[in-house]
């Protein structure tokens, strides 16, 4: 028997190929690690990547290979096969539509049936015939369309999953599951340094039903177990200490932190080269980086000129540095951030600022039909009138030109209050901006109706 493996990075799959049938024991082993077999590939797909799925694949290959068909070409032969199925209905369609046609020349130029007549029966069964292969022709065409639907679809999918925007997303859900493993780590490191500085019974008993900022110290039910004396404090310390320390050294997270560094090296080449940040280095710029990939609040500080230092409670990531602390300089810092595929974001540009004019009414474009131009009549209150309204009864408007925004509120005037409209507002108790030279700006009755 001759199998072989291969893994695919595009799918984040495991595929066995297969020479012969398995036998009954490898067959159901295969299936409890979660393969499915796809008959028109005839292969055993597993939905994605796994330390004990990539043990199996191991066992019964040897090896594991790159997969050579890429995720375009899997998805062509797909495409193709759902065209040919649309071909087979299409023919369907046009015997039965044929069919039905030879059948209704029984009925040509109005003939009807003839009740009573011996011709009655072969008549009737004729219309049957007829009424079912157009039926059949009505179904088999519905079945072309859903297959030129789906392989239609398939091209689609396999063209959206390439897509840069959609690749990028993929980054940051990769970075996410990064995060939450990181943060179990953390989490052990954490609840370890707490046990080891706890070692009196009484406290003990106390620190078994609390938690720190990033969990519970204890499982759920050994506070119980301690209360009623099953599990003594000394013992409830050491199964804590015990369960931190697997976390710490589990194999199977490791290897899921390696494979998901792997898959965002791997996405991040074919996103395109990673911009080396050449700005000006600053402890929060460290914080933000050291964060996204799950360092627990983490710390930077400037220790001498061009040295930075990042520090945590936790031990930092391991791609990072297997400590609490990490000392580099600037250059070794944005070097460490190119590797690891981290670009600081771009500042965002600033927002206009917010004017308290005193005019008689303010434009601004429509918040959903931007071709339309609304005007807003200027209601005179205070603030603390204004903070009473809800949230979504006030905010900001963007003036017509863009240079600067204004606040608005719905009418307190207007009666009833749920269908009043909104104005724009002068604070009285406020410092009044001049107004400025600006179509948006109306200072008139008759240039604001």
């Amino acid at each position: 028997m001759t199998i072989s493996a291969t893994y695919s990075a595009e799918d984040n799959k495991i595929r066995l190929y297969l020479s012969v049938r398995l036998d009954s024991e490898t067959y159901q082993r295969v299936r409890d690690a979660g393969f499915v077999w796809a008959p028109k590939q005839e292969l055993f797909v597993a939905p994605k990547w796994s330390p004990s799925r990539e043990d199996l694949a191991v066992e019964l290959a040897g090896e594991i290979e790159p997969e050579e068909m890429t995720l375009a070409e899997r998805a062509q032969a797909k495409a193709d096969r759902l065209d040919e199925l649309a071909n087979k209905r299409h023919r369907q369609a046009n015997a039965f539509q044929r069919a039905a046609q030879d059948l209704s020349g029984a009925f040509a130029f109005g003939q009807p049936i003839l009740v009573g007549h011996h011709s009655e029966r072969k008549a009737r069964k004729t219309q049957e015939r007829m009424q079912a292969a157009m039926t059949n022709a009505n179904k088999a065409e519905k079945l072309a369309n859903y297959w030129l639907y789906r392989a239609e679809g398939v091209q689609l999918h396999a063209n959206h999953k390439n897509d840069p925007r959609v690749r990028a997303n993929r980054i940051k859900t990769l970075l996410a599951d990064l995060r939450d493993m990181q943060r179990e780590i953390n989490h052990a490191n954490l609840t370890l340094a707490t046990w080891e500085k706890i070692t009196q019974d009484e406290a003990i008993k106390v620190a078994v039903g609390r938690a720190i900022p990033t969990g519970q110290l204890a499982p759920w039910d050994l506070w119980g177990k301690v209360e009623k004396g099953e599990v003594s404090p000394q013992e409830a310390r050491q199964q804590c200490i015990d369960a931190a320390k697997r976390s710490i050294s589990s194999d199977k997270r490791r290897r899921y932190i390696e494979h998901t560094l792997n898959r965002l090296s791997y996405e991040r080449e074919l996103l395109g080269p990673v911009r080396r940040y050449e700005g000006e280095l600053t402890p929060v710029i460290l914080q933000a980086f050291a964060r996204e990939h799950g360092a627990h609040k983490p710390q930077a500080r400037a220790i001498d000129t061009g040295t930075f230092v990042l520090e945590s409670e936790a031990t930092l990531p391991l791609h990072l540095a297997n400590d609490i602390e990490l000392s580099l300089s600037s250059e070794e810092w944005r070097d460490l951030m190119q590797s690891t595929g981290y670009e600081v974001p771009s500042e965002k540009d600033a927002l206009p600022p917010i004017l308290n004019l005193n005019a008689k009414a303010l434009r601004s474009r429509h918040r959903y039909h931007r071709d339309q131009i609304q005007t807003f009549p200027v209601v005179e209150m205070t603030r603390s009138k204004y903070a009473q309204f809800h949230l979504e009864q006030r905010g900001c408007r963007l003036s017509l030109c863009g240079a600067f925004r204004f606040r608005i509120c719905i009418n307190p005037k207007h009666e009833p209050r749920h269908l009043a409209p909104f104005v724009a507002v002068f604070f009285t108790d406020g410092k009044a901006h001049p107004l400025p030279d600006s179509v948006a700006v109306l200072e008139n009755s008759d240039a604001a109706q």
